[in-house]
């Protein structure tokens, strides 16, 4: 498929899962501009489509900023999440997991439960939405501690549990018993991995904390080791390939490991991760895979499959959107695709 208007056309066609993107850094920009005009009625250079960080510490930073500048409420999380929400709809998305991020409970002094509560209250009848709880690696302190503690044992709308931040910081000691309890709990585990760190934290966040849906996980492709425990294990990549380039954890689009992660027959699913600081949308990330990594349609048909496969969906109902996934990529391809 090499004509971008039928790409295009088929890459909206496809239903779709969006399973790694944060709340706060899927703030729409119009809300910002809706609030305060004077401040926010020019687009900032980080949104422009050549921006590229320079660090991890600035993209946090700007996005820090940026959502401190909305959300400040239950009711603005609700708003937010409302705005986010028909976005994926317009998208032909059928099925969304996000996450939000621990530490506002302590900014704001907001009771967590009432953010999960608003923002699964956004959620329209075209979408299922499941809300994970991103935990820093350094979040169990004495006023946070009690309270993530509350959220797995009591919050019974939360899906599960996302480890966030820094992979230069070390895995403390309270992680382990943490994300155990939580699977004791019935909570879905993931944790970003492998992103800057090294593919040990990938090896880690599987065998230690028993993951199985490691949030990037691009530099697992350095270790032969990791890439088979990856297959092994049958553990998902929720990668996000515009992220991994502004953020330069690739050099280029073309230097994205996924290619070799899918021929290896590591599952692999595809999101967008922060829209608000990268400017993008999903069908952007199917599009960049296509022009920059010379996916085909059978290839890109199947990353959306991936999304269905491990979302938290009535059997039948996923296995609805993956046959017609799968009639999608019949009708597009020549039989010698």
């Amino acid at each position: 498929m090499t004509d971008l208007s039928a790409t295009r056309e088929f890459i909206q066609s496809l239903p779709k899962t969006e399973t790694h993107l944060h709340v706060e850094g899927a703030l729409p920009w119009e809300l910002l501009e809706k609030k305060d005009p004077a401040k926010y009625s020019d687009q900032p250079a980080f949104r422009g489509e050549g921006f590229r960080y320079d660090s991890f510490e600035q993209f946090e930073s700007i996005l820090i900023d940026h959502a401190l500048d909305w959300f400040d409420s239950p009711d603005s999380y609700h708003e937010a999440a409302k705005l986010i929400f028909s976005k994926q709809v317009e998208q032909n998305v059928k099925y969304v997991e996000t996450s939000f991020h621990a530490g506002m409970m302590e900014f704001l002094k907001i009771p967590g439960e009432e953010i999960l509560k608003a923002i699964l209250s956004a959620v329209p009848s075209q979408l299922e939405a499941r809300v994970f709880l991103g935990i820093s690696r350094n979040a169990y302190t004495p006023y946070l501690g009690p309270l993530l503690e509350e959220a797995i044992e009591k919050w019974d709308s939360l899906a599960g549990i996302d480890l966030h931040g820094l992979e230069s910081l070390p895995m403390e000691a309270w992680t382990q018993p943490f994300w155990k309890r939580a699977s004791a709990c019935g909570k879905t585990l993931k944790a970003h991995a492998g992103e800057f760190g090294p593919a040990a934290n990938v090896e880690q966040a599987v065998v230690e904390l028993g993951v199985r849906r490691i949030q990037h996980g691009v530099r697992s492709s350095e270790s032969e080791k990791t890439m088979k425990l990856l297959l092994d294990e049958g553990v998902t990549l929720d990668l996000c390939p515009i992220s991994n380039y502004k953020l330069r954890v690739v050099d280029e689009f073309e230097d994205h490991p996924i290619g070799g992660f899918v021929k290896r027959g590591i599952r692999c699913t595809v999101s967008t991760d922060d829209p608000l600081s990268f400017n993008n949308s999903l069908n952007q990330e199917y599009e960049v895979l296509v022009d920059k990594m010379g996916f085909s349609t059978r290839e890109i048909g199947r990353l959306a499959w991936n999304g269905f496969e491990v979302a938290d969906l009535d059997a039948d109902r996923a296995a609805s959107f993956q046959s017609q996934i799968d009639e999608l990529v019949d009708e597009a391809c020549p039989a010698d695709e």
